[in-house]
């Protein structure tokens, strides 16, 4: 299989704050990532099982149904078992490890993100 045979990866952001949205779906679509996007976890768990991501991304501070919900009602979907999800959150980074954990994610990224190194991170949970 070459390169151009492989499909191109799909990635779900579920948070509620536009700029940050366009910013990350601007960031992803540049490496070449298929991006959705979700302004809130009951869209972003109705996306999620409609597309199936390859990867997901979500704020831990949603407004309608808070991260640590979101990330357990996808968790104890087999669909979702073994995809990668990583919070983002402006939390301090020890609050956000201690919490990356309990929550069942496979890593975190701090906001304000920086965009290089937030797409070189997704590319690494991707290869994981």
């Amino acid at each position: 299989m070459t390169q151009a045979d492989q499909p191109i990866p799909s990635i779900l952001v579920i948070d509620d704050n536009p700029e940050h949205l366009e910013l990350v779906r601007r960031t992803l679509t540049a490496r070449g990532y298929q991006v959705f996007l979700a302004p809130n976890a009951e869209t972003g768990l109705q996306l999620a099982i409609e597309q199936r991501p390859n990867l997901l991304v979500v704020d831990l501070g949603l407004p309608d149904i808070d991260g640590q919900t979101l990330i357990g009602r996808l968790r104890h979907m087999a669909l979702f078992a073994d995809t990668p999800i990583i919070a983002c959150t402006a939390w301090p980074e020890e609050t956000a490890r201690s919490m990356v954990e309990m929550y069942g994610c496979n890593g975190y990224i701090s906001k304000p993100i920086r965009t290089a190194d937030f797409a070189d991170r997704i590319a690494s949970y991707l290869r994981r």
